[in-house]
């Protein structure tokens, strides 16, 4: 693990990035790990990033397909949020845990 600063705030991180606490996780440091990613990050993004946290929040499985039918973006709109690997880029700019479909 590491230690990053990202809005002023130092905050721990895994190998691959993710935030170790999600509770340190706030929009700005959302916006600073999704310009790290390449995206300039929208209320569309915030939209699918709440969605994200309440899901994980309450303890449910993420994928594609759930993100799909949350009524906020379709597939093909999470793909053009979040190119390349959606569910990975979309959950480490949340601060919440890897999905275990993500390798």
């Amino acid at each position: 693990m590491a230690t990053k600063e990202y809005a002023g705030v130092a905050v721990e991180v895994t190998d691959d990035g993710y935030l170790v606490d999600a509770g340190q996780w706030t929009k700005e440091v959302g916006a600073e790990i999704a310009k790290e990613e390449g995206i300039d990050i929208t209320d569309k993004h915030y939209e699918v990033i709440e969605f994200i946290r309440e899901k994980v929040a309450g303890g449910a499985g993420l994928t594609i397909r759930a993100i799909g039918k949350s009524g906020i973006v379709d597939i093909k709109g999470f793909y053009q949020l979040f190119p390349g690997a959606p569910l990975k880029k979309a959950t480490k700019i949340s601060g919440v845990p890897k999905p275990a479909s993500c390798i």
